[in-house]
């Protein structure tokens, strides 16, 4: 019953999504998608930091004289709203010299071929994740293949190592590897300051333990190392100097509580939490093991 329960939420998620025939680009795709996409102006969150995604879907813009840093690309659809909202805020889209990525799923990955069109900018993305962003297929090493669409592939992707630092100008930020919602999950980590104020910031990938029916996270071929991965992501989220934490979806780090109270008169000390980092892997920690205990009866 529990095992069931797990396949039929997991059923449920990915459901959403229309498949494309293969080879093919997926059209617009999701019921969720709708939602995902809802507009939502742009702001700043600290310093050079600057939220430019939509209402579901993060996307970071990080800025510098020298050019500007992007992280995410939301969805397909996405992409015009998220150069309109570089421009909202007084950016230009050219000058976005730097695109990273998460992890390679159409709902972050799926504009950024169009916003590198847009900018002109290079992508830098750990192996997996270049190979994905650049070939737009997702490989049966994602616990999801199979019931994520495909994506436009990007251009020329450069890889990128665990510990690596990527430069913009004055802009420096560090690629950590927290894979096991994909095998190529990045976590990325820069500071910032604004006058005397400093702050650690963290984009920490998703780490949610969701699949395709029948992929067992407990025990599989096609991605054995699993659970070693997530505990590896795990253990490298809370070591790390964390700030403001962001996230993908900006709900999981609840991007959107902080800035209603900081509307409310918190201030910028309303962004800031430094057990945000821990909190966010005890309740991946925990879900997981909710994960594993379905899997125990499966055959």
């Amino acid at each position: 019953m529990k095992r069931a329960r797990v396949v039929a939420a997991a059923a449920a998620v990915l459901s959403l999504f229309i498949l494309p025939a293969q080879g093919q680009q997926a059209a617009v795709p999701c019921e969720a998608c709708a939602e995902w996409n809802r507009p939502q102006a742009p702001f700043q969150i600290f310093a050079n930091t600057y939220y430019v995604g939509t209402r579901g879907l993060s996307a970071i813009l990080i800025t510098s004289e020298a050019g500007h840093v992007l992280i995410d690309g939301a969805l397909p659809e996405s992409a015009a709203a998220i150069a309109s909202n570089v421009r909202a805020l007084g950016f230009k889209v050219e000058d976005i010299r730097l695109i990273l990525n998460s992890h390679a799923h159409f709902d972050h990955a799926g504009g950024i071929a169009e916003l590198q069109r847009m900018s002109g900018a290079a992508i830098a993305a750990t192996p997996w994740s270049a190979s994905v962003l650049t070939s737009g297929d997702v490989p049966p090493s994602d616990p999801q293949f199979g019931v994520v669409p495909l994506m436009a592939p990007a251009k020329n992707a450069r890889t990128v190592s665990n510990g690596e630092v990527v430069r913009v100008g004055p802009l420096s930020l560090t690629a950590h590897e927290t894979p096991g919602h994909t095998p190529g999950g990045t976590s990325w980590t820069w500071s910032t300051c604004s006058g005397a104020d400093c702050a650690n910031f963290v984009y920490a990938d998703s780490l949610s333990a969701v699949s395709r029916d029948g992929f067992l996270f407990s025990r599989n071929k096609e991605y054995p190392n699993a659970l070693a991965d997530f505990e590896r992501s795990f253990k490298t989220l809370e070591s790390i100097p964390c700030g403001i934490l962001l996230t993908p979806h900006p709900e999981a780090s609840g991007l959107w509580q902080r800035v209603e109270r900081r509307a409310a008169g918190e201030g910028p000390g309303a962004m800031i939490d430094p057990t945000a980092c821990r909190r966010y892997v005890d309740g991946a920690r925990e879900r997981l093991q909710k994960r594993l205990n379905a899997e125990t009866t499966a055959p």
